[in-house]
């Protein structure tokens, strides 16, 4: 783009704030001049895409548009359908993705012995999602934008940069119409070029030349006929659906058209083009300020000291819905998906309308012989007109138009076409909150909202990655920007702190604290709920802290921290000591436990006592037979030892019942020592 005799130093460009204040006239005049034509030729390849677009556009934004046919000012109802699914998608993803008061998660990766990685990844993930949250106000709201957008165009766009004037990161929805890039380019980080169109007021303009960051361009007044059109079908099909027509030119509020177009440059002539950014108002082709998107560590040199390649800084994140089958850049949307069936919805809804008001108002022809006043005849309600004709002859000489009612054919293949683009959608019945029927079992019910939300999953998770790398440029910036340890103050989580040292680790560390398989509030909260099972359940093997916390922020309570203390914390509450009325109940178990054990083993004495008396009686008895037998020889001797013999069998008996009783209760002790708690008194033996 340049003479080669022009040669500037790579290092002297790179903290130069404005390269022009270095070139000449003639240099910079050079680069306007192809900075237009490189952007006007990237709106051409485009411009088969705008023209979709443009169609897209008008279904979403519902134009009303006059129709002549099949007569002036015929029903031209435009049906919802593409409205309906962008909504439902973004009704859908932002609450998932932007998801509680930390939406910004920073990963502990190998071992952590003294818990200095899980700190800095905590400060990091409390000062990142302070600044996307609180600190630039607009990026919840810019966020929204881009889901709303992004399923009805295809893809959204977010520029992430560093705002000088502001003093703090900047992350920025932009339309897809102002950000032009060849339609064959593979993505933006290969892109050869890229250009933001932005519009800037004069004192815009002003405060940048003051600021010594841009050269002054606004010497003479935009060209109205250029500003805010670009020469496209898209802009042109915005202007017709908000109203909006070209100011004045008279109109001193008239914004500059400014292209900044991130592109290479080879500023020193050794063949290797350097990324730079360059801005340039249009319809003047004048340069307002080159500045590298590039430093002196984003070199990789050869040991001849040869640059061999650029890591150029990228602000630029696109969101795609679904990628376009023909490899092109601009992704496809709702607008594309269903632009055609619901072109054949409004089709079907204008011609049963217009059939419904020919059958409703339709004329006919009357004969010459009816005598009535001349013109056209209308009637309003209960309105009866005086004629010079018999009622025979009227009927005679009127006939009506054969208009036949709304064809019913028309009405089922309306209903079948408005099916089909629902279920393409995602806006079924099932998934907008209606009921599928009284006598539907819940799992059931439940199954058929997992099932149809999985239409979503491939684009929720495109949609989580375009986020992750937009966090990772803000990790970028922060790099570049934090020079100092500082305080910051977060309404959600209170004062914190952030070093400097903690951005000097990769950025790969930093993603969304969303789930990218989890795209509803039930499905969080089933997950939740299944943790909380699997605790109480194996309850040594699992963090009972983290699960409670999960199972909380799948109910969306706020406060989690106040109303649920981490135990590690220094607001931790400290274990409660033993219950005293607790203590007193076990004393007093323990007590009567000791009581009844005492009982048992008096009785169990007693028994052991009675046995060995009956065991006395028994030896008695048996010496008493033997002396019998020795000493008596009268026929009385033989009455006498079945007396006593039934005495022994007798006292048998008992001893064995006896014995069966220790028995049984010395085993009852056995078993009540065995589970003797701890701290229990100890059940004497049997054998003390």
């Amino acid at each position: 783009m340049l003479d080669p005799k022009y040669q500037y130093k790579t290092e002297d460009l790179i903290y130069t704030p404005n390269i022009v204040d270095l070139l000449t006239e003639q240099q910079c005049k050079e680069i306007g001049m192809q900075v237009v034509k490189d952007y006007e030729a990237d709106l051409l390849s485009r411009s088969s895409w705008e023209r979709k677009m443009e169609d897209s556009m008008k279904l979403a934004l519902q134009v009303a548009e006059a129709k002549n046919f099949p007569w002036p000012n015929s029903s031209n109802i435009k049906f919802p359908l593409v409205t309906i699914a962008a909504l439902q998608y973004h009704a859908r993803a932002y609450p998932v993705l932007i998801n509680g008061d930390t939406p910004v998660k920073c990963r502990v990766i190998g071992e952590d012995p003294d818990g200095e990685k899980t700190r800095r990844a905590e400060r990091i993930e409390t000062h990142m999602s302070y600044q996307i949250m609180e600190q630039d106000e607009d990026w919840e709201s810019e966020m929204d934008k881009a889901l709303i957008s992004q399923p009805i165009i295809g893809c959204a766009f977010k520029k992430t940069f560093f705002d000088p004037i502001k003093g703090y990161n900047i992350s920025e929805n932009i339309l897809a119409k102002d950000l032009v890039v060849n339609y064959w380019t593979k993505s933006l980080d290969t892109a050869p070029r890229i250009t933001h169109v932005l519009y800037y007021s004069k004192n815009d303009i002003y405060e940048r030349v003051v600021r010594g960051l841009w050269s002054d361009v606004s010497e003479t007044r935009p060209n109205v006929n250029n500003v805010g059109v670009n020469n496209n079908t898209l802009q042109a099909a915005q202007n017709k659906a908000q109203g909006m027509n070209p100011p004045e030119s008279n109109d001193k509020s008239t914004p500059y058209e400014i292209l900044e177009q991130h592109c290479y440059i080879d500023f020193d002539g050794d063949g290797y083009q350097e990324p730079y950014i360059v801005c340039v108002r249009k319809d003047t082709r004048k340069v307002a300020r080159i500045v590298a998107r590039y430093f002196e560590t984003s070199i990789k040199r050869s040991v001849k000291d040869e640059i061999l390649s650029i890591e150029p800084e990228r602000c630029f994140t696109k969101y795609p819905f679904i990628p376009s089958p023909d490899g092109g850049f601009y992704d496809l949307g709702f607008g594309v998906l269903l632009g055609p069936l619901n072109e054949s919805i409004n089709t079907l809804i204008n011609q049963l309308v217009d059939a419904g008001t020919m059958a409703n108002t339709a004329g006919g022809f009357m004969s010459r012989g009816i005598k009535l006043r001349g013109g056209n005849l209308s009637f309003a309600p209960l309105e009866w007109k005086h004629v010079d004709t018999t009622g025979d002859d009227l009927r005679k000489g009127i006939m009506p138009l054969p208009v036949r009612e709304p064809s019913q054919v028309l009405f089922t293949l309306l209903n079948l076409l408005i099916n089909y683009g629902e279920r393409t959608g995602g806006a079924v019945d099932i998934l907008v909150g209606q009921n599928p029927g009284q006598n539907t079992p819940a799992e059931t019910t439940r199954t058929m909202a997992e099932e149809g939300k999985k239409v979503f999953n491939g684009i929720f998770k495109r949609t989580y990655r375009s986020l992750k790398q937009e966090l990772r440029k803000e990790y970028r910036l922060n790099q570049l920007h934090v020079v100092e340890d500082s305080m910051f103050t977060s309404e959600a989580n209170g004062k914190g702190v952030i070093l400097v040292k903690d951005y000097e680790g990769d950025s790969s560390d930093v993603r969304p604290s969303a789930d990218p398989s989890i795209t509803s509030d039930s499905l969080r909260l089933q997950q939740a709920m299944a943790i909380q099972a699997a605790v109480q359940t194996n309850p040594g093997l699992y963090n009972r802290y983290e699960a409670e916390k999960r199972f909380l922020k799948a109910l969306k309570v706020p406060d989690i921290d106040a109303l649920l203390p981490d135990p590690a914390g220094k607001n931790a509450i400290p274990p409660a000591g033993p219950d005293v009325k607790v203590q007193i109940e076990q004393i007093r178990a323990q007590t009567k436990q000791a009581e009844m054990d005492l009982h048992l083993k008096l009785g169990l004495l007693k028994l052991m006592k009675e046995a060995e008396l009956s065991q006395a009686k028994i030896q008695k008895l048996e010496a008493e037979v033997a002396f019998i037998g020795a000493e008596i020889q009268s026929s009385a001797r033989d009455h006498k030892i079945n007396e006593v013999n039934a005495a022994i069998a007798l006292q048998r008996e008992r001893r064995e019942g006896l014995t069966s009783s220790i028995d049984t209760m010395t085993k009852v002790f056995d078993q009540m020592k065995a589970n003797q708690p701890t701290g229990t008194p100890e059940i004497p033996t049997v054998e003390s």
